[in-house]
């Protein structure tokens, strides 16, 4: 099975969620073996390029941020590194005038329905993935994250609030043919408004509205409209968890599991992945590995699923 890029470039224009800045980033064609990466176009007299990899984030706490050996950096790329995962993009140059990627809903549909909109492009090399061998774990309190050995990327999450709106949540998928489209990509950052309010005064979420985030206050909902789904919460995890797992540098073949834990669990499970000999290596993909990729199959006819 072939790589893919894009037919032509794709605009996003919009905030960031934390600078509340506008922002123009355009998603642009790739050769072969190109991955991702994303150039600052604002930026001169540094290397404005930053690769799309784990080893390139520098902050994961409320967001995962990317930067290059210049300090060049790029802030909130899960959900469009979700979306690029989970329609089987394989080559994209990702242009940007701001240090943060546009908030848009708080999910990744709208990256999802201009992206497949436009139409994948197969180019002449094949699909390399990475193939999980070992059981791989991190922990941080009663926060746990891990990987071990599947054919197909699996999610499994668990979050606990003591916000009643939210509580504790569990959902499993497997993501293989589209199925992050249908059951994650419409679903939006959430936060609890109380922390909104500590991370304004830290100058913070400073583009955060209604409009892009499920906002609860206790066991009220305070987003016009409520949720999209009843458990949209942890379902807006796992879609931050397969963004965070597109860092791996290619189609990632593991059961990753998530107990309370966040962009930082996962780029620390990613690091404890690569350091250790034997935990993860490469293979190319025939044509049974790749009907259990993400974006297997996906086509726009799957448009509706994020209309």
């Amino acid at each position: 099975m072939m790589q893919t890029t894009l037919k032509s470039a794709v605009t996003f224009e919009g905030t960031g969620l934390h600078s509340g800045k506008p922002v123009r980033m355009v998603v642009r064609p790739a050769s072969s073996e190109y991955g991702i990466w994303f150039c600052r176009t604002d930026v001169s007299g540094r290397d404005p390029l930053i690769p799309a990899r784990w080893d390139a984030v520098h902050s994961a706490k409320l967001c995962t941020a990317l930067s290059n050996g210049d300090g060049v950096s790029v802030s909130t790329v899960e959900h469009i590194m979700a979306a690029i995962a989970g329609i089987g993009l394989h080559n994209a140059l990702i242009e940007i005038d701001g240090p943060e990627v546009p908030i848009l809903d708080g999910s990744s549909a709208p990256f999802v329905a201009a992206l497949l909109g436009r139409g994948l492009r197969t180019l002449r090399t094949p699909i390399r993935a990475l193939q999980v061998m070992e059981r791989v774990e991190v922990r941080n309190g009663d926060a746990v994250a891990r990987l071990e050995p599947s054919d197909c990327l699996e999610i499994d999450f668990t979050i606990d609030f003591p916000d009643a709106a939210i509580g504790r949540q569990q959902r499993r998928f497997d993501l293989a043919n589209g199925r992050f489209l249908y059951e994650l990509a419409d679903c939006r950052t959430f936060c609890r408004e109380a922390d909104v309010e500590a991370m304004r005064a830290q100058g913070l979420a400073l583009g955060g509205t209604y409009d892009n985030a499920v906002v609860v206050d206790g066991d009220r909902i305070l987003t016009p409209g409520g949720l999209r789904r009843r458990d949209e919460a942890v379902r807006h995890k796992m879609l931050d968890a397969l963004g965070d797992l597109a860092l791996a540098g290619g189609p990632l073949l593991g059961r990753y599991t998530s107990i309370r834990g966040g962009h930082a669990m996962t780029n620390a499970l990613l690091r404890a992945l690569f350091a250790r000999p034997g935990a993860v290596r490469m293979i190319e993909v025939d044509a049974d590995n790749a009907a259990r990729l993400p974006g297997s199959g996906v086509s726009r006819a799957d448009l509706a699923a994020v209309a």
